[in-house]
């Protein structure tokens, strides 16, 4: 014996169950614009109580609503941007633009939304002055909406499929308005008119921002555009969306229109 004390052999010991063990509270954020959000829906159905909407609603009601990769012809990114100064604050601004938006638009181009404004959920039937007397009838989902943007998203038929974003901002001259749209024509024939919708869109969102600058204050007015090819490829495999063109459907209805007149006159007599 050397009088040395032998080490003790090591004691296993067990691991702690799971129900001993301390497990750190999660805190899970909790999301605070749920209400900004439109709730998910299948097909788009117009509020038959809008007395204004009388025979607006058939260019939108059971359509589907359609993204960037719904739609046919290149993608784009269209930005208008439009200084007004001091005369408001971003949230004056969207404010004022929300509740008044068809308001703005110009000549004879209509936006039937809701009474009490742009809201998220809301689907609003359009009718697009096209020339010749003809309106295009179509509409819009509002997307989302708060104090300082709102956002719309198309329908099947509509001119482009995308999305439509309205917001202002400020920089050290004031406030600025911005529109900008990222968007594809919805089908062949309308990506063979993309050269003179463009310009059409140009002078539409133009006067528009021109028109809520005015009711703002601003002096002037002064619309700065970009646009940007974001995707040069055509989506072959959506080409069928032509059988829900609105232009084709708007013509078709302008030129049944005499003839359902004098079968409505027709049953009223027989009444």
């Amino acid at each position: 014996m050397t009088g040395i004390p032998e080490p003790s052999a090591p004691v296993a010991t067990s691991p702690a169950a799971p129900s001993e063990l301390e497990v750190p509270a999660v805190e899970v954020p909790v999301r605070t614009d749920v209400g900004n959000w439109a709730s998910s829906v299948d097909r788009l159905a117009v509020d038959a109580g809008r007395t204004d909407l009388a025979g607006k609603s058939w260019g939108v009601s059971g359509r589907r609503v359609t993204g960037p990769m719904q739609g046919f012809g290149r993608l784009w990114q269209r930005t208008y941007t439009c200084p007004i100064g001091p005369v408001a604050t971003p949230q004056q601004a969207i404010a004022e633009w929300r509740a008044h938006f068809g308001e703005f638009w110009p000549g004879k181009s209509r936006f039937y939304g809701a009474l009490e404004g742009i809201n998220p959920g809301d689907v609003a039937p359009i009718a697009v002055a096209a020339g010749g007397g003809l309106k295009l009838t179509t509409g819009v989902l509002v997307l989302y909406a708060d104090d300082e943007s709102f956002s719309f998203m198309t329908p099947e038929g509509h001119m482009f499929a995308g999305m439509i974003t309205f917001s202002a901002h400020e920089d050290e001259s004031g406030t600025i308005l911005q529109t900008q749209v990222l968007i594809r024509p919805n089908d062949p024939l309308y990506e063979l008119g993309m050269p003179v919708m463009k310009r059409m869109e140009d002078r539409f969102w133009s006067t528009t921002m021109c028109n809520l600058a005015n009711r703002l204050g601003a002096l002037g007015c002064d619309v700065d555009v970009t646009s940007i090819i974001v995707d040069r490829k055509r989506l072959w495999h959506n080409a069928r969306n032509v059988r829900y063109n609105a232009g084709i459907r708007s013509v078709l209805h302008l030129l049944g229109a005499p003839f359902t007149f004098a079968a409505r006159k027709l049953r009223r007599r027989a009444a």
